[in-house]
């Protein structure tokens, strides 16, 4: 049985990931920060289901919390073979309103915090000399957007890193692949008026939106044996949308 750690995992996109890896037999782990009683719901229903799953409370921003987390994995579950960064935040703002604040929210939540999990989890995958990284970033990262340029440039952001990764590990076979979401029902996109999200959805060449659900499995497969030879690579899971 294999140990996936997904960092951000109690609501949207993480907490669907959290249930596909556990369903498949993984035994998974992942962190929170805020969302506690999200985070307790999810466990303990996963829990009864007889998946091994645990939950850590880290702020992923902080080095020390992201190290203390990936150590608590280790005591629960053994060798880290997996890892999902998807801890993250989002922002709408005219770019002349941003503010210093804005921005540092925006890369230390969607680029800091995949730093800090890779270093932390390099360690198990060096040991065995496998591992897998997948990282969530966006359509917007890839095609940029309006309103939202801290957060599209964090995201294009973590595209790079997920590339480089992928070029410097590769010869200690590990493996590193980004998937960038398009328009998904999660409480991030909520924000939108319905009258926006059905613009959205008409943009989108599938007809309407996306499911967490959806994007969960492009996660697994990721970083599943199944996708042995995908590495350095970009999945848009977006029905179409920017393409």
């Amino acid at each position: 049985m294999q140990t996936v750690w997904i960092t951000g995992g109690s609501r949207g996109i993480g907490a669907a990931t959290v249930r596909e890896f556990a369903r498949a037999g993984w035994r998974t782990a992942f962190s929170w920060r805020t969302s506690e009683a999200e985070a307790q719901a999810l466990t303990q229903a996963l829990t009864k289901e007889g998946c091994a799953v645990l939950a850590v409370r880290a702020d992923m921003r902080d080095r020390g919390e992201v190290e203390a987390c990936a150590k608590a994995v280790r005591a629960a579950f053994g060798r880290i073979d997996a890892l999902v960064c998807n801890a993250g935040a989002a922002q709408q703002k005219l770019f002349q309103d941003i503010t210093d604040a804005d921005w540092d929210l925006m890369f230390d939540s969607n680029l800091r915090s995949a730093f800090y999990a890779v270093q932390a989890a390099l360690p198990d995958f060096f040991a065995v000399q496998k591992g897998a990284v997948v990282t969530v970033s966006s359509v917007w990262g890839v095609t940029g957007a309006s309103c939202e340029s801290h957060y599209a440039a964090s995201k294009a952001a973590l595209i790079g890193l997920t590339k480089s990764l992928a070029q410097e590990l590769g010869p200690s076979g590990i493996r590193a692949n980004c998937v960038a979401p398009g328009v998904i029902d999660t409480d991030m996109n909520r924000v939108h008026s319905p009258e926006t999200l059905r613009a959205l959805a008409g943009e989108t060449p599938l007809c309407r939106i996306g499911t967490p659900e959806e994007t969960a499995k492009a996660i697994r497969f990721l970083a599943s044996d199944e996708a042995s030879f995908v590495t350095g690579q970009v999945l848009g899971v977006t029905g179409g949308f920017g393409a």
